[in-house]
This record gives C-alpha cells, structure tokens and sequence, in this order.
C-alpha cells in the first residue's frame, strides 16, 4: 500500500471529528467514486455483486467489533463504544444467511485487500488501540449516513422485502441518525489525544478510506472474473445442449464464479 498519511494540521480549536472530516475529503470522494460503488448508488448491483460485498463486510465489522469489545475500557475507546447502538456484526450473519442458508459461515469468500483490512484492525488492535477510533468513526458513521440510502436502493435493485437480506443497513437502536451522530461526534471530540496521537488518528483515518478503496477494487476485479466465467459457461452450455445438461441452479453459478476468481484474481483471495 502506498504512504497513506495526512499532511499534518494544527488541532488548536479544532475539533477531532472536523479534522478527520477535512483529512480524509480527498479519500473520501474517491472511495464513493470507485466502480463498486457508483454501480451501487445506480441500483445497478446483483445479487452476485451484493453477496460478495457482504462477505467482505462480515470479516471487517467482525474484526472491529471484537477489537472494539476488547479494548471497550480503554480510555479512547470508552467515549465511542455503542454495541447496542452500532454493532453490524449480528445484522451482517442474517443477511448472509437469508442469501447462502445456514451454512453461510463456508461460504464467506474475501478478496485480498479484505484480509489485509482486517489484519490491520487486529494489530492496531493489539499494539494501538486509540487508533480503533479512526475505522469505527469512518465505517459506522457512514453508515448511519450513505449507507441508509444504499439500503433503500438495495432493496428495491434486489427485489427484497422488509429487511430481509438488508439488515446490516437498519439501526433499531437509533431513533434519530442525526442526532446520535452528533453525539457521536461530541464524545469523540472528548477523547484526550497528545499532539502526536492525534496525528496518528488522523493518518489512521486516511488509511482507512484508503484500505476500502481496495475492498471496492478488489471485489470489481472479483465480480467481473466471476461475469466473464459465467458468460462462457453459458456460451458453453449452449454449444453442449444436445450432449450433457449440467445444472445451472444460482448455487453452482455462484461457486463456478468464485472458484474462477480464486485461481485467477492475482492478489489472492482468502476465505475464512
């Protein structure tokens, strides 16, 4: 991964949130603007395309979350720590087995960039914990933000009623959005940080838009090996239809695709 650090600012009179906010605009915009995303907000997402994005969400929030949990007496993770308000984890292993039945813990397939995002968040950690306050303001925070938008167009791309399969998007916790981000944001601003920590909060921010930029482009190179492969399949099958007829349940689509995916992608995929 390249340096990925923040040009140092002055924190006089400014709040932590603001300045991860100004720190991270430019990650920020091109996160939103990596294909992944922008055929999101199009409600241009399949099935295919969602499920993969879900396992990915899975291994980050899991990773976070049970870092969060152990750390939640640390003096920079106490402020911020909203389980009952925030935690996805829960959320993410309905939707996934509403999508790949009970057994969906052997169907979790993750890029590369996935396993190298939650590597980070285990190390930090272990060795850095205020640092945990970067991803937990950036993932959940955008949640309770864009994602609520996203989960709208999910729904009606996919065809899905109520929450079913949408569930990492609800937050029955919070009644208001905009008033727990607020406080969100004031507890968070009530961390006390040294010059250096805060410094390091900052660039731990930056890297976090940085590293799902990479989820989004490594999950882009998965989907279209994954379209390719199912292209010729059926390019295949039709060619072969008066020999062998082989199934084409989504099932067997799905983990044709992925198998390709996992030979080919050149990072490397990982399932947990």
């Amino acid at each position: 991964m390249e340096s990925t650090k923040s040009k140092p600012r002055d924190s006089t009179g400014s709040d932590l949130s603001e300045q991860i906010k100004a720190a991270t605009k430019d990650s920020h915009v091109r996160a939103e603007n990596t294909q992944l995303m922008l055929n999101h907000q199009k409600g241009q997402i399949t099935q295919t395309q969602y499920k993969l994005l879900l396992c990915s969400l899975y291994e980050i929030y899991r990773a976070l979350e049970e870092e969060l949990d152990r750390n939640a007496d640390h003096p920079a993770v106490q402020p911020v720590y909203f389980p009952q308000e925030l935690a996805r984890l829960e959320s993410l292993e309905l939707d996934l087995e509403h999508f790949f039945g009970p057994h969906w813990r052997k169907r979790v397939t993750v890029p590369a960039a996935t396993h190298r995002y939650t590597q980070r968040l285990r190390e930090i950690g272990k060795n850095s914990p205020d640092l945990l306050v970067a991803h937990a303001y950036t993932r959940y925070l955008g949640d309770l933000s864009g994602g609520q938008v996203l989960g709208k167009i999910t729904q009606k791309s996919l065809g899905l009623s109520g929450i079913k399969g949408i569930a990492f998007f609800s937050f029955p916790g919070v009644t208001s959005p905009n008033k727990f981000k607020q406080l969100y944001r004031g507890r968070m601003n009530s961390i006390e940080l040294t010059e250096q920590q805060r410094q390091e909060v900052l660039d731990e921010a930056t890297r976090a838009f940085e590293f799902n930029i990479e989820v989004f482009d490594d999950l882009q190179k998965m989907l279209s090996i994954t379209e390719e492969a199912s292209s010729e399949k059926r390019n295949d099958t039709a060619s072969q239809s008066q020999s062998r007829t082989f199934s084409n349940s989504p099932i067997l689509q799905f983990a044709l695709g992925v198998g390709i995916t996992l030979a080919t992608v050149g990072m490397g995929v990982y399932a947990f």
